[in-house]
């Protein structure tokens, strides 16, 4: 079905309409693990190693696992378009479901984290530390999965405001039960590391419950009867989230890796030096929050022009959120460039006699970190339109690629062979992403949708 062309300003407007709240709750997100770092280093150092260190583990298995819910934002916007609500439920349900039975199965490997962590050399106090801190939150792995499934049907259905407060709520949750459950305030018992795990199960539990309960009362949603005959298998569509979800929790798996890869490189010229990429790529972190926002709502606007047959619409919005995302990562260059040593001393104690050192190599690194937003932002929107028209199998190819092949082994050949250090780990980063931005881009652009076929990874089988 063609439909009447849309102005290209509407596209602008859709595209924030519904990219703004996503990025608000990916900021809220990121604050609520700010906010568990923070609290756990009033604790005591040994114990903030071990959270960071149970964290990033604990976000390994997660993002692995993320990509059959995530699948669900593409997945319902085709079927919207469609006009299909029925394949709606049976598609969001299949998700949750896939990402339940993950959560449960990885659970062993959190639970005796410790040994894998001794095997990687860490000090035996901190593996001890971080594996109490995962055999809770290990709990958490079906809620939090569960909930990146529902943010993916809330925001396809345009509900992304209750997706951000809820976030919001959550993190200010999550910070009162820290303050009680760290160091055993308000009557409740000091748990130290566990106590922050506890708090975070307890925030994405509730976060859940929410999100859940909007989806089943809200009298806009009822109809899609997201949560009827649960238990009921659609094998058919367990199949498809599979098919789609596999390769996104793979290139996600790819990125992730690259860049601890990177603080591992950092880590070998110099403890300052870690201290300053730490920094610079925090700062990086907020900005793609932003960018992942727009390249969510890129995904939910994609897929319901696929679901309409309108090319047309397709790319005319492709190229609205793609001037977002642009405008978005010249704003942050431009403030990167301008002022570094305000930005990287917002992190940093001017007391501490360590600073000068840190603030100086971190302003050079963030100049670099401006090549590295506008390669980064060209990258996650490619992803988020590629996955609107159920394209996962070829991003994955080119993500590992330039994640694996180019970023990683460019880094290590500048910092060590050519003597560059850390601004030569950060140089390799940036031509992977460039790299993977590129190929990305290209991938849509010339992609069979544009013509009304199917991609190969994202083709429904008939029932």
């Amino acid at each position: 079905m063609r439909q009447d062309p849309t102005p290209f300003a509407a596209h602008l407007k859709a595209v924030l309409a519904l990219g703004l709240p996503l990025a608000g709750s990916h900021l809220a997100q990121i604050a609520l693990h700010v906010t568990d770092t923070v609290m756990v280093g009033w604790y005591g150092v040994s114990e903030l190693a071990a959270v960071v260190l149970g964290g990033a583990t604990f976000f390994i298995f997660f993002i692995l696992g993320s990509g059959f819910a995530q699948a669900v934002m593409p997945m319902v916007a085709v079927e919207l378009g469609r006009g299909d609500e029925a394949q709606v439920r049976r598609d969001t349900r299949m998700a949750l479901w896939l990402s339940a039975l993950y959560g449960v199965a990885v659970y062993p490997a959190l639970w005796w984290s410790g040994s894998l962590l001794l095997a990687l050399g860490q000090a035996p106090e901190v593996a001890a530390l971080a594996q109490d801190y995962l055999r809770v939150a290990g709990l958490g792995m079906v809620p939090a999965l569960l909930i990146m499934g529902m943010k993916g049907f809330l925001s396809s259905v345009e509900r992304a405001g209750i997706v951000l407060w809820t976030t919001l709520a959550a993190t200010a949750v999550n910070a009162a039960l820290n303050w009680a459950f760290i160091f055993g305030n308000w009557g409740a018992p000091e748990l130290g590391v566990r106590g922050s795990a506890l708090a975070s199960v307890v925030a994405q539990v509730l976060t859940f419950a929410i999100l859940a309960a909007v989806a089943a009362f809200d009298p806009a949603l009822a109809r899609f009867r997201l949560f009827t005959r649960f238990w009921r298998a659609d094998w058919t569509a367990l199949a498809q989230v599979w098919r789609l979800g596999w390769p996104i929790g793979m290139t996600g798996l790819f990125e992730a890796g690259m860049f601890e890869t990177a603080a591992l490189m950092m880590g070998w010229i110099g403890t300052k030096e870690l201290a300053a990429h730490g920094i610079a790529l925090q700062l990086g972190a907020i900005s793609f929050m932003v960018y992942l926002g727009l390249a969510n709502a890129a995904t939910v606007r994609a897929g319901r022009t696929v679901g309409t047959d309108d090319a047309r619409s397709l790319r005319d919005g492709a190229m609205a959120a793609i001037a977002l995302v642009v405008g978005a990562a010249g704003v942050v260059v431009a403030a990167f460039l301008a002022a570094p040593e305000f930005l990287v001393g917002l992190f940093l104690d001017p007391d501490n006699p360590g600073t000068p050192a840190i603030l100086a190599y971190g302003a050079t690194l963030l100049a670099v970190a401006a090549l590295f937003q506008l390669a980064d932002a060209a990258q996650v929107m490619a992803l988020g339109l590629l996955r609107g028209v159920h394209d996962t199998r070829w991003p994955m190819i080119i993500a590992s690629v330039g994640y694996w092949l180019i970023g990683i082994p460019s880094s290590y050949v500048l910092a060590f062979r050519l003597g560059l250090g850390g601004v030569g780990v950060w140089i390799g980063l940036v031509m992977g992403l460039v790299f993977a931005g590129t190929f990305l881009m290209t991938r849509f652009w010339r992609g069979p949708w544009f013509s009304g076929r199917p991609a190969d990874s994202g083709a429904r089988t008939p029932a």
